[in-house]
Order: structure tokens, then sequence, then C-alpha cells
């Protein structure tokens, strides 16, 4: 879709019109000087400009005081005074005594931070280019130095001393204090470590092995490390490693990341962007960090790192997967717990899956019936995993945390449950898949009985009791019409198991025809059905979807929107409830106020309420990243959209964005004849891996989303767009191609919608970050577009992005 010269000229034409400004800030800070929040000028900077300390946004009027890397392309933070303590964005200032204490005071002038020193004399606080934020007399002496203080990051010649600890943020975006820490333990060997809310357990190095067999040694006083300009780093427990790019010149940290894993990064300076140079070696990947998915909770790889429940268990926090999955049963151990009362538990198996630690026990080559029966005679135990690779290895488990699974992981993990529970699961799939289309076109995905397959066997007890009363009724004489009724009943009460665990309710037929006053007021219509406004009994007011071309049955439909149901982000539309009556099929959603982007974005309305300024564009672009991010990659049901477009992008009353009709292709299916789903989507929005019968993922949905950042920014609608130019010019129907050739003619200020007001650097700043953004989505070669949550990365972070000038 993009010529390689459209997008080489379009690189220039940034470089032309974006032109960047000198840097500015302060060399240094003297005694009785403060440091404003307020004011973006007062900052310091190093000799060359490699770091800044300043106040830096954490939140929407919340700062840390910081130091960065002034040229990386996100403004990376090295190092924060009070990043537990936020101050406030007005009136909170850094303050440098007259007796050499630097003070952080809040608004209200409460003491957040302080280095809590005193000296005599002359003092200033300087930045040196080390990234090394000092207190210094007039010697040159250092009365205090942040390099004594890391908090996630180490720089190269800053020490890492026995008291010194690297901690993680809490999550991506979060920089309050993580779980995940870098230290010296007791025996002066460097670990990482997972330190939670109710348990510690050390995760690198492998702690079952010796430490000389790891190459450490623990015969040593000194617990020192460095991190030398050479990427080398040498410790006194004789870990040591390079950088795969070693020599003098890179830029360079070591970071304790919030996921977990410690990463060596190298700065690319013609990009701004961060490569990663090195990573522990032996057991360490992002599925073997402790702690990252709960109690009982399962990472794996998908094709990312991610968290999922056992069959049957929910999550105990839907916001935070450290917080574990919570089991549908207890168990209690008491004095009454014997051989008898063991019969009572079963065990369901989960293939390719171990949880790692917590053993009270070992038996080597067992047959399997030992090992349950050794798990099912001990009350404490959860569960063992046995190795299926014929060593017969036997592990018993006290508790289940740290789970993973891979498919070259040689034990099966059997999970001790009650045996009612276990008989209706023992032959529960252990995946799905969550695609655009039923065949090649899908987001892989391997999710422990979160999906329709999961209800299906978790109705096979009920079914089971129904089958039964069903046959006693036919051997009285009911005959052929009640086992027409018996399935019916059967089907209902699956279903209605569903509802009761999903939270989600189901709607009658009649019910729907009530809220929407016999499907009076349409409020939409697209593709896969009419949208009608309704209020409910409740007195909330809905949308009510009323879908067409559904050919699954009740009780699979059900099943599938299950799936749906259970995605819960701000940036998505809210399912509520469902109907499911014959071929009567519906989706009853949360009421959006505003109704859908194209009506703002594309109306002839004067009306000043319709229409959007840049800052609400903005905002739009940030919030449906936001959303398309959790669907492809946070939330525990993968999920490709597939027509992503303004009219299934929602404002609410703030006129935030929320992304609607995800979901919908698992609910529709059409295959063509050489087995490829049949085009989806919208013309004007398609990716052209649509067109080539290409695999899909998620990347198709990074096009699409492309198309609408244009769109926001020009004002024009990509489905209908035409441009009959000039004389010299021939008529163009693609609004990719025509903004290509705008800008390759220097022209970009045509680009912009003349409805928007670009008048200062600020709104110059968001203008230059949205094209970006849009051209980089719309690239012809998917490997080339960026991944949802790295455009979020980008959005979020353009005040301290590099991008400066005025659009010409």
């Amino acid at each position: 879709m993009l010529p390689s010269y459209f997008l080489l000229s379009l690189l220039a034409a940034f470089s032309s019109a974006f032109a960047t400004p000198s840097l500015m800030g302060m060399k240094r800070l003297t005694s009785g000087n403060s440091i404003a929040v307020d004011n973006e000028n007062q900052f310091l900077i190093s000799p060359s400009g490699t770091f800044s300390s300043g106040f830096y946004r954490v939140g929407n009027n919340s700062y840390c005081f910081s130091i960065w890397f002034t040229n990386s392309f996100d403004k990376t933070v090295v190092w924060m005074a009070n990043r537990d303590k936020p101050v406030n964005g007005e009136k909170s200032r850094l303050t440098l005594n007259f007796d050499s204490n630097l003070v952080l005071t809040d608004a209200d002038d409460t003491v957040i931070w302080s280095t809590d020193t005193t000296s005599d004399g002359e003092i200033e606080l300087r930045l040196l280019e080390t990234g090394n934020l000092v207190v210094m007399n007039q010697s040159q002496h250092f009365i205090w130095q942040s390099f004594d203080f890391p908090t996630d990051t180490l720089l190269p010649t800053q020490r890492f001393l026995k008291t010194s600890t690297l901690i993680s943020m809490r999550s991506r975006g979060t920089y309050l204090s993580g779980f995940y820490y870098f230290k010296f333990n007791d025996d002066n060997i460097l670990n990482l470590i997972f330190n939670g809310p109710s348990l510690s357990s050390i995760y690198w190095p492998y702690t079952l092995v010796l430490a000389f067999v790891n190459g450490r040694n623990p015969y040593n006083s000194s617990r020192i490390a460095i991190l030398d300009e050479t990427g080398s780093f040498e410790s006194s427990d004789g870990f040591q490693f390079n950088a795969t790019d070693d020599g003098v010149g890179p830029k360079r940290r070591l970071t304790m990341d919030y996921d977990g894993v410690l990463r060596l990064y190298s700065l690319d300076e013609s990009t701004g962007n961060w490569k990663i140079t090195w990573l522990p070696g032996g057991r360490i990947d992002a599925c073997m960090v402790h702690g990252l998915c709960g109690d009982y909770g399962i990472c794996e790889y998908n094709p990312f790192p991610t968290c999922t429940c056992p069959p049957g268990f929910s999550r105990n926090d839907p916001s935070d997967w450290t917080k574990g999955c919570k089991p549908p049963f207890n168990f209690t151990c008491d004095s009454n717990y014997n051989s008898s009362s063991s019969k009572e538990f079963d065990f369901i198996p989960l293939p390719n899956t171990d949880y790692f630690g917590y053993d009270w026990g070992y038996a080597p080559g067992v047959p399997i019936e030992i090992c349950k029966n050794i798990c099912l005679t001990n009350c404490e135990c959860a569960g063992f995993g046995y190795a299926m690779d014929g060593s017969a290895q036997c592990y018993p488990k006290t508790a289940l945390r740290n789970g993973y699974r891979k498919p070259d992981t040689a034990v099966q993990m059997f999970m001790k449950v009650p045996e009612s529970l276990g008989r209706s699961w023992l032959e529960l799939k252990s995946s799905s898949e969550l695609n655009c289309s039923d065949s090649e076109l899908f987001l892989n995905t391997h999710v422990y009985g979160e999906r329709g397959d999961r209800f299906r066997y978790m109705g096979l007890l009920i079914g089971l009791v129904v089958t039964v009363g069903a046959s006693e009724l036919i051997f009285i004489g009911f005959g052929w019409w009640f086992i027409f009724r018996k399935r019916v009943n059967e089907e209902l009460v699956n279903m209605g198991y569903i509802v009761l665990a999903m939270g989600f309710k189901r709607f009658s037929y009649y019910e729907m025809k009530r809220a929407t006053k016999n499907f009076k007021q349409e409020i939409g219509k697209g593709g896969f059905g009419t949208v009608y406004k309704g209020e409910l009994e409740d007195g909330r007011i809905v949308a009510v979807k009323r879908l067409e071309g559904v050919l699954q049955g009740d009780a699979e439909f059900w099943a599938e929107v299950s799936i749906i149901g259970k995605i819960n982000h701000k940036n998505l539309v809210k399912l509520w409830g469902f109907c499911a009556d014959k071929h009567h099929k519906m989706l009853v959603y949360e009421y959006v106020e505003n109704g859908s982007l194209d009506k703002h974005l594309f109306s002839n309305d004067s009306n000043e309420e319709l229409s959007l300024g840049l800052e609400q564009r903005y905002e739009i672009a940030v919030g449906t990243a936001k959303g398309l991010s959790y669907l492809h990659e946070e939330c525990l049901e993968w999920v490709l959209h597939c027509d992503i477009k303004p009219q299934n992008i929602l404002l609410d009353e703030d006129l935030e964005a929320k992304v609607a009709d995800f979901g919908m292709s698992k609910l529709f299916r059409e295959i063509n004849e050489s087995g490829f789903s049949k085009v989806r989507g919208t013309r004007g929005y398609l990716a052209p891996e649509w067109m080539m019968n290409l695999k899909i993922d998620a990347k198709a949905d990074v096009y699409s989303y492309g198309i609408v950042v244009l769109e926001l920014i020009s004002g024009k609608n990509a489905s209908i767009f035409r441009w009959l130019g000039s004389e010299e010019e021939e008529e163009c129907t693609d609004l990719v191609k025509w903004i290509m050739k705008r800008i390759e003619k220097g022209e970009v200020k045509k680009v912009v919608d003349p409805r928007l007001k670009v008048e200062n650097e600020e709104q110059n700043k968001k203008m230059e970050i949205l094209l970006k953004v849009a051209v980089e989505c719309v690239r012809e070669d998917r490997n080339s577009r960026p991944a949802m949550s790295q455009i979020v990365e980008l959005l979020t972070s353009y005040e301290q992005s590099n991008f400066h000038g005025d659009i010409e």
C-alpha cells in the first residue's frame, strides 16, 4: 500500500519540518534556591546534555523529582527521589537549603523527601555527566549523591554495594516500587528476588543448584559490583557478563524491569530507542519470574507471556494478576482427615505445566498411582507434578504458586480438587482460539478453562443428572416427545450455569422488546446488526445490538458470548448481558452517551458541542490505543478486533473513547473455498494482508488504527475519500496515498483538518506525534508496524518526547 519512497520522503519531511531547538536547563543549583514543579524551564542538565534532572510527570497532576536520559525517545527515567510519594503539580519544589540539606516539599509545604545532610560553607547541586546527582562543597567533595540510592537502574561507573537494591516499577507506566529486587543476599550472592505482599522467594540464579555450579563464590565479604563504560559487569561473587555491543560509546543502563527480568540496555542515539544487549542466562525468562501470576496462576507464551487460571478458578483481582486465582472450593485440614476422607478428592491434569517450588516430598521412579496416593493421604498436599518423560519422578506440593506452561515441559501437574468437580473436568481441552476466522487467521492463545469449552464441560455433571432423570421418565413411557424436551432443558440448565459463573444477565426476547419499546429507537446499524436504545427495569439505559446472521445454537452462542463478557477495560464498551432465544440473538451493552466517533468527526453540523478539538482528538487516539493494547496483550482472552473504524469507537459523556464490537469475529465465521476467512472489516481500513490471503494477526488492527488516526488528523473519511486534485495530479481515492503525497511535497499543513487550531508548541508536538504514529501504523510491511502497547507508550509520553517545531 505504501511505496518505500513515500516513507523515505516522509522521514525527510519530518527532519525538515520539525526543527529541534537547543537544550535548555541549569548547570547547577546554589544554596537557598529552588526548582519549581510548575516552571518547565527549571531543570538541571549534565555538562554534555546526556542527562536531565527535574520534575517528571507520573500522573495527571503528580510528579516525582527524577533523572532521565535527555535524548532517549521516551525520556527514560533512571532515578527518582520520591517514587512512592508523588507531589502536586502546583507549588511543589525542590530546595537546596543553606545547611546543604536538599528538601522536596509538596504544595502545602509538607516535606516529602530530603537528603538529611548538613555542611558548612558554600554548596551546590549538580548533575554530572555520569547521571549522578550530587550535593558538593567548594572542595568538590560529595556531601550526598544519588548513586548511593538507586531505584530500579544501575548506570555505568555506579558502584553496586551490599546496601544497594534495584527495585522494579509496579507495572509498565506505574513508577511506584514493585515486587522484584536485585541485590546481594546474606550469602554474598547477587539474586533476583520476588518480594510480594505474602511471600518472598529467589528465582535467579536457580536455588536448587549450588552457588559454585552457577559460577558464584559466596566466600567474599566485600559485596560490590560495577558496570563499566564498555558494557562489562563484574561482581565480587564471580558473576560477570558483557554487553553484546561491548566497547566504549553507547549509553547504557542495567534495569530491574517491572516484569521481574533484569536487562542491560544500550541507547541507539540515532532513533532514541533502546535495544537489549544482555539478559540473565540459565533458568530465567518471564514465566520463571516468581509471583508474576500469583497463587494458582499459570504463565505461558502466546507468543508473549500471559497469565491464566486453572479450570473453574477465577481471578482475585481483575486488574492485578499478582494476586492470583481463587479456587471454587475450600480445603480444610483437621484431625478428622484420614484415608476415608481422602477418597472425596480427585485430580485434574494440566499438561506441560509445573508449579515451581513448594515440594514437600520427592519420590523418584514411582508409578503415577502411588504418587497420587501420596498426595491424597496428606491433607496439606495441593497437587503433584509427575514427569512424563519416562523418569516417573513425583513431586507432591503444599502450595501451587509460580505456575508455568511450556510445550517442552516434561512435567504434568495434577491439581487436587473435590471429587465431584474432578470428574467433570477430566476431559477438559487445554486450548482454544479466539480469531478473525475459523482457519489460519488467528492470534494463537491457549487459555485453561476460561472459554466456551470450560462451560460445556462444567455442565457435564448437570447434564448427567438431567440424562438420568430423563431415562427414568422414558422408561415409564413418555417416549420421544420427552427426549426432545429433555435436551432443551439440559441446554437451558447449562446456560444458567454460565450466567451464574459470568455474572452478567440472560434476557428473554420479551424483556428486550419491552426495554426497547418493540425496537423503536434505532441508534446505529452495521455489518453485524442493528443497535437500539433501551431501558432496563432497573433504570439502566442500554444499547441492544440485534445480531443478524448468527448460525450457532443457543448453547454455543452463550459460551462464545461469555468470552466477551469477561473482558473489562475503561476504554472498551462493557457487555451487560445477552439474549439467546431461538433465532433471536442480541447483546446488551452499556449505553455510551455521545455515540460513535464518526458522527462527531465527519459531521457538517456547526454545533460547537459536536466539534472535536486537537486535545480531544489526541485523547481519543490514546484511549482507543489503550483499549486495543488491552485486547491484544493484556486481557485474559487475547482478541483481534478485525473492524477498527470510527463507527466502532464510541465517546462517553467526557468524550473518552470506548472501543465497541470487539469479539464479533468469534460469533461470525465465514470461510471461503480456499479455507481462509472472508475479508472482514470496512473499505478504507483494511490492512494489505487481508487482500493477499495472508495470516491475520494483531498488526491488521494496528493498520486500521493508523487509518483512524489519519482521519483524526485530516478530518476526512477514509471509506469514502476522493480527491480530484489539480490538473497535474490524478484522481486519488486512497487517504493514505494522498496524505503521503502531501507530505512528500512538503505540504504537511494541507493534511491537517482546517477546523483544528494548532497555535502553540504543545499542540504542535501533539500533532507531530499523531502523524508519526499514523505513518508507522499504516506501513505495508506489517512487521514494521509497532505493537499497540508501543503506541500507547509513545502517545502517553508526548510531553517528554523529542519532537519540537512548527508544522509548515
